[in-house]
């Protein structure tokens, strides 16, 4: 290119250099989200096989009541609040339920003919729970949140870049383009396999990502509050952003007792672990609410919480990961009834994210959306492993193997229209776009405001 002339595009040597240098910081936290977000994939059989030890046990025999289970688990768990009961299902032999002790949730398994407490398990502590964080958060938190947001943002700019480094550019047939020559030897069979596998995953590697967005703790927190500014197309989200205590997004709501416990606690009634007095009638509405739950046919898993506050509600809601399915049901304590919404009554956000969610975890039609999820996931596996042999092998001793920039490294026009609606819309992104054009004119090689200067 000669100096002055107006450029749109940089060099195809230039794009190289961003790519590798995206990849170099992306491609191991894609090889770590493919590998933990295999594991959650299956998170439906995985959590069955885990609760077979408690479902085993239970004896045969006439079922208790649920209030009943309910209060063998607040029995077993000393100051605990009763949070939610799971309706029964029939691969289930014992009951599930969750109480709160401190701000500790609990999940306590009962059988329901003996009312015997086979088990109990904080949620936090479940091992999908743990791959959940781990997948999306590295364990940190909202920091870990903070960094996987940064890894998908640049993620998008390694698939853009990789496909501009993808086009024939004049070459003719399919070989290494849509299909690798795997009779090939050497770095070029290895670039192919990069190449292609990279070429077919882009698009489901960009939907992933984008759908995992708004989960994280910049992004979704800017969705909800440009939602919140433009127009209600959105409800309650019904997903998690950042790093949210699993307590909250069981019951819904602030955890009160069931009505007639909190208020009669001083009175006599029923003795329960920790000191605690339940009235007769503190679940009472339990039994009406959990039969009528069953007769609904929510898809599993289904959660009974307790109302709110005093006179409100009981709610069954479906909290399967097919969140089309999802329903929330308002029954009163006599077991009728009173309201329900169904995922097509969401706003528009709601159903946007609640189909790329489903999508995303592998369950929105089912085991054919599992087996794809597993396809893409091994396909980035591989894609990274190809990715860094060719790197290795063009590494010199001490150096990174990164091309040198060219003298001439003007961005262009089109990249750089690019560069800003990306930064605009990939808060995290931007800043760091941002950061870097400081650190390179700290460095002495300014960028000019027209778009055209070097980096």
């Amino acid at each position: 290119m000669r100096e002055g002339r107006v450029v749109f595009w940089p060099q195809y040597r230039t794009v190289w250099r961003w790519h590798m240098l995206a990849g170099l910081f992306c491609l191991p936290f894609v090889a770590f989200l493919a590998l933990t977000g295999t594991i959650y994939l299956f998170k439906p059989q995985i959590d069955d096989l885990i609760d077979w030890r408690y479902d085993h046990r239970v004896a045969p025999g006439m079922v208790a009541p649920a209030s009943a289970e309910v209060r063998a688990a607040l029995g077993a768990v000393p100051g605990s609040r009763f949070m939610a009961y799971e309706l029964p299902r029939p691969a289930h032999g014992a009951a599930r339920v969750i109480v709160l002790r401190g701000d500790e949730a609990i999940r306590v398994y009962v059988d329901p003919s003996s009312l015997t407490v086979l088990g109990q398990v904080p949620e936090e502590s479940r091992f999908e729970r743990l791959v959940f964080k781990l997948h999306g958060q590295l364990l940190l938190g909202n920091t870990g949140s903070v960094i996987m947001e940064m890894v998908a943002s640049w993620t998008i700019v390694l698939i853009m870049t990789g496909l501009y480094l993808w086009w024939p550019r004049g070459r003719r047939g399919l070989a290494g383009i849509v299909y690798p020559r795997l009779g090939l030897a050497g770095r070029a069979r290895w670039r192919d396999l990069h190449a292609v596998s990279g070429l077919w995953l882009s698009l489901v590697l960009a939907l992933f990502l984008v759908s995992g967005l708004p989960w994280s703790f910049v992004w979704g927190h800017a969705l909800q509050s440009v939602e919140q500014r433009v127009g209600r197309l959105m409800t309650v989200s019904d997903w998690e952003i950042g790093a949210v205590p699993v307590r909250d997004t069981i019951a819904g709501h602030p955890v009160a007792a069931p009505a007639g416990m909190g208020a009669m606690a001083d009175m006599p009634g029923m003795e329960m672990g920790g000191g605690q007095t339940v009235e007769p009638d503190g679940l009472a509405g339990l039994d009406a609410v959990v039969a009528t739950g069953v007769r609904l046919g929510l898809p599993a898993p289904a959660l009974v919480t307790p109302p709110a506050s005093a006179g409100a509600p009981w709610e069954v809601r479906s909290d399967t990961q097919d969140r089309p399915l999802r329903a929330s049901v308002q029954i009163g304590a006599d077991g009728r009834v009173l309201a329900r919404r169904d995922f097509a009554g969401k706003g528009l956000v709601d159903r946007v994210v609640g189909y790329g969610v489903a999508a995303h975890e592998g369950q929105l039609f089912g085991w054919p959306n599992q087996l794809l999820n597993l396809l893409v996931a091994s396909g980035l596996v591989t894609m990274t492993i190809a990715a860094t042999i060719l790197w290795l092998r063009r590494r010199p001793p001490g150096g990174w193997g990164v091309p040198a920039a060219l003298p001439d490294r003007r961005v262009g026009t089109g990249a750089g229209l690019v560069m800003l609606l990306l930064g605009v819309l990939l808060p995290e992104l931007g800043a760091s776009l941002l950061l870097l054009a400081i650190a390179a004119w700290m460095t002495g090689r300014r960028i000019p405001p027209d778009g055209s200067g070097r980096i």
